[in-house]
């Protein structure tokens, strides 16, 4: 059945599309990987050291082709093919690997991200772990589940007791800025942990397994699905947005369980995080 023949739509059915086209690409991705490196697969991206695979674009290409399928007309921004940067009305945001250098070492930690938007603000998504097989989703209003199981983020209170996640850019000069900020983050709270995928970092914070996420310079694509699950569990959001006022800058994400949000902004804005 094609669901999107109308543009009508619910955030529930939109929810089902999301994970549904993200159950198949992780599908494809993980039945790819073992043939990843080879040669002619292996590109760059911005830097030598942030790599593209064959498989970021052919699996981008499959979400796009089911969603034309399942949505016709509704316009798409993916992380390799671009697409309309215009915010108005639905839009599908979609990162084909989201942990890309995890997914060419063949370590686990990497995902499949669906998202779809409108006027710029998350109505449903999923973000599956191929490895896993674990589906984590969300559609606004209507919570956040993985694997069908309701998610809260933790109760935790004190930054001092806090297991906060980040991420590090592949571009030397902020990559050396972003670790100055950890070093003077480290002794403020429990421990540090760096997965290498955003979305599934902010997942982490839906599910209570990190109490805080913080990150510089994330592409909508890396948290356009995470975000709004981690939101819908009960987590404090700070979305990055141009012309920001409140000191931590345009490109900053923050994603906290509501009992340390406030503390993790102070002192994120005490480390002098807009440098960054």
């Amino acid at each position: 059945m094609n669901v999107g023949l109308t543009h009508e739509y619910d955030v529930q059915s939109l929810r089902d599309i999301s994970v549904r086209v993200a159950r198949e690409a992780a599908e494809l991705a993980e039945n790819m990987r073992h043939g990843v490196v080879t040669e002619g697969t292996v590109d760059t991206k911005s830097t030598e050291t942030d790599v593209v695979t064959a498989a970021d674009r052919t699996v981008e290409r499959l979400i796009r082709q089911r969603l034309e399928e399942l949505r016709p007309g509704d316009p798409v921004l993916g992380e390799e093919e671009g697409g309309t940067h215009e915010q108005e009305g639905l839009r599908w945001v979609v990162d084909p690997i989201d942990g890309t250098v995890n997914y060419l070492y063949g370590h686990p930690n990497y995902a499949v991200s669906v998202a779809v938007q409108r006027n710029g603000t998350s109505l449903a998504g999923a973000v599956v772990e191929p490895r896993t097989g674990r589906v984590w989703s969300a559609a606004s209003g209507h919570g956040a589940e993985l694997d069908g199981h309701r998610l809260a983020v933790s109760a935790e209170r004190r930054l001092d007791l806090s297991l906060l996640g980040t991420g590090f850019s592949y571009h030397q000069q902020r990559r050396s800025r972003q670790a100055a900020l950890l070093a003077g983050m480290i002794s403020e709270i429990r421990d540090i942990r760096r997965g290498g995928a955003a979305s599934l970092d902010l997942c982490a914070v839906a599910a209570g397994w990190l109490d805080g996420y913080y990150e510089h310079g994330l592409s909508r694509w890396d948290w356009a699905a995470g975000a709004l699950i981690a939101s819908e569990a009960g987590a404090r959001l700070r979305l990055p947005h141009p012309n920001s006022t409140d000191g931590l800058g345009d490109e900053a994400i923050l994603c906290a369980c509501p009992g340390i949000a406030e503390a993790l902004t102070a002192t994120l804005l005490d480390k002098k995080v807009s440098t960054i």
